[in-house]
């Protein structure tokens, strides 16, 4: 038996941010040159990430920025408050790398 489209019930829209409010953020500045600076390549452990930020790294070196690797332990959480914490502090910009 089915139910007449008069009484069928509302749709359900789900919501993927867990009703999280999204948090307002003024964006960082833009890096003017790479020359001089130091890009922080986070590697966030997916498959063949690596192979991307391999090819990133001789990029920028090639226009004058020095790179620094990082890794998140997992791709299924966020990186550790110390890991983002190093490369705040260690980088001029970070690339974050999604790969599989």
């Amino acid at each position: 038996m089915t139910t007449p489209p008069d009484q069928q019930p509302p749709f359900v829209v789900l919501d993927p941010t867990a009703g999280k409010a999204a948090a307002t953020l003024t964006p960082a500045e833009r890096i003017k040159s790479l020359q001089g600076t130091t890009i922080g390549l986070l590697d966030i452990s997916k498959p063949r990430g690596d192979v991307f930020l391999d090819r990133l790294a001789q990029l920028l070196t090639d226009r004058g920025a020095a790179t620094i690797r990082y890794s998140k332990p997992t791709f299924s959480k966020p990186a550790p408050v110390d890991l983002r914490q190093e490369i705040a502090v260690s980088c001029d910009a970070v690339i974050e790398a999604l790969a599989d």
